[in-house]
């Protein structure tokens, strides 16, 4: 297997000081700039950017110049401070608010996955999107959207639903058009966990280790990690690198890299005093995994109470509060950037977790990936007991040359938990 030698990158979701993702409506970038200086001095090497898709496209065939321009100018502003940047394009969802266009809403409802006039609007806002920003020395490449399987889930108050195959063509539709505008970049999609941990949801783990040039994971203990196993427990403090070890079993390619894009210290599961501990605990343990690109913390600054209505957790997940001090988990992460930014031996993951699939290489049961379920807790069991598991899906379990490949010495294969419901506490806001 190849392994990335590059450094590992770290990186900051950019959100505004000032406004938050409202600044986009009017945009400083001399506020900007303050706020890239102070990420600057954590030494953050790349911000992810969010433009909000209803001010890029408030008509299906309006794509406001202004707003391609305003998203050029963020990134030029980034290189500035020797940041990279990478550019959410379909946005989409953030901390609990949806920014859908209202071509796509009540009188004009489509589904923003299926119906062919919001599909090839989405495909022109790529395309142009890409033409304005593409030639930018210091563009990453596009994330589609902010999690926007979210979109297509459950338990979402208007859900567009969504099969496996109309979920894999909206995001390969999307990811063509981003190659075809700006091919010299790695461009990616993501999903929150339900694609990994909801049965039935049209997302799957399939799209999320074999679609675009590296997997994402996003990883938030708020899904009932840290309400069943403690804040800082070991499930907690190791959930984003359980979340990539599970990418990787789904991955086709050996040498595939894994993007930590999304992972905070959420207030509702652990204190002030505690979250700079559980930043360490996260960076380091997903540091000792092969492959990773790099980890890229939400968020940045603060969300000023001035704004309502965010559910409470959103005004104390930055790095930078909302004076522009660096505040204790930033300061902390500061100090480990320089240590962890240099690759270190991985250590041999020699037992695999078995995860039971159907002939679609679905999981049979997603719930017993979910915190509480049977694979969850066999990781669990596995890290307490000191050891570095790895998952493995049941079609390479059958496979000698594919868990040799790996490592993989031995194979624990847990009973299927069934019928345990999964619901993500993340847009759980105030009635």
């Amino acid at each position: 297997m190849t392994r990335l030698t590059t450094p590992l990158r770290f990186g900051a979701n950019y959100t505004p000081k000032t406004d938050w993702m409202h600044a986009w409506m009017e945009l400083d970038l001399d506020e900007v700039r303050r706020d890239f200086a102070g990420l600057a001095e954590i030494g953050l090497d790349h911000v992810r950017l969010f433009p909000l898709w209803t001010l890029l496209q408030p008509n299906r065939t309006l794509i406001r110049e202004k707003a391609l321009d305003d998203v050029r100018a963020m990134v030029d502003v980034a290189a500035e401070f020797g940041m990279d940047a990478s550019v959410d394009v379909i946005q989409g969802h953030l901390s609990s608010f949806d920014f859908v266009p209202s071509w796509l809403q009540t009188w004009h409802n489509k589904n923003m996955f299926t119906h062919p006039e919001a599909l090839s609007g989405q495909v022109e806002l790529v395309t142009r999107l890409g033409e304005r920003i593409g030639g930018a020395k210091n563009f990453l490449g596009f994330t589609l959207g902010n999690e926007t399987n979210q979109f297509s889930a459950a338990n979402h108050p208007s859900p567009w639903p969504v099969t496996p195959d109309q979920a894999a063509n909206w995001i390969t539709t999307l990811l063509d058009a981003a190659q075809a505008s700006a091919p010299n970049q790695e461009h990616v999609h993501s999903e929150y966990d339900a694609a990994w941990y909801m049965d039935g949801h049209g997302f799957t783990p399939v799209h999320a280790s074999r679609l675009g040039a590296m997997s994402t994971v996003h990883s938030w203990i708020f899904n009932g990690t840290a309400q069943r196993y403690g804040g800082r427990s070991i499930a907690s403090d190791r959930h984003a690198e359980y979340m990539i070890e599970l990418a990787r079993a789904f991955a086709t390619d050996p040498e595939r890299a894994i993007w930590l894009q999304e992972v905070g210290a959420p207030s509702n599961c652990l204190t002030l005093e505690e979250t700079p501990g559980f930043l360490e605990a996260t960076l380091r343990s997903a540091a000792q995994t092969e492959n990773l690109w790099g980890v890229t913390w939400w968020c940045s600054h603060d969300v000023s109470r001035k704004l309502a209505d965010f559910p409470e957790l959103e005004y104390t997940l930055g790095l930078v509060d909302q004076d522009s001090n660096i505040k204790p988990i930033g300061r902390r992460f500061a100090e480990l950037i320089p240590e962890l930014r240099e690759r270190q031996a991985h250590p041999a993951r020699t037992l695999g977790i078995v995860i039971e699939i159907d002939e679609n290489e679905t999981p049979i049961s997603r719930g017993a990936m979910s915190p509480g379920g049977s694979i969850f807790q066999a990781w669990v069991d596995a890290c307490t007991a000191g050891a570095n598991p790895a998952f493995v899906t049941s079609l390479d379990a059958e496979k000698p040359e594919a868990l040799a490949a790996r490592g993989i010495t031995e194979l624990l294969r847990p009973a299927v938990t069934r019928g345990l419901e999964y619901s993500s506490q993340n847009t759980i806001v105030p009635a």
